[in-house]
């Protein structure tokens, strides 16, 4: 039996004239964070609430 590979498009939102990745919880948006800042060896991230939902994106400012 042979598995399909699963594709999955995560939750986004506009944010001015582009789209974010939307986290539902601090917390959750907080270890995204820091897995993207070691796999990609990326500066420090910050997480903020949407100003348009009740959710939480990543910052690099």
């Amino acid at each position: 039996m042979k598995y399909k590979p699963v594709e999955y498009e995560p939750k986004k939102c506009w944010v001015g004239e582009g789209q974010k990745i939307c986290y539902a919880t601090k917390e959750e948006a907080e270890m995204a964070a820091r897995v993207a800042e070691y796999d990609h060896d990326a500066p420090e991230l910050n997480v903020y609430r949407c100003e348009y939902g009740d959710h939480w994106h990543l910052s690099s400012k």
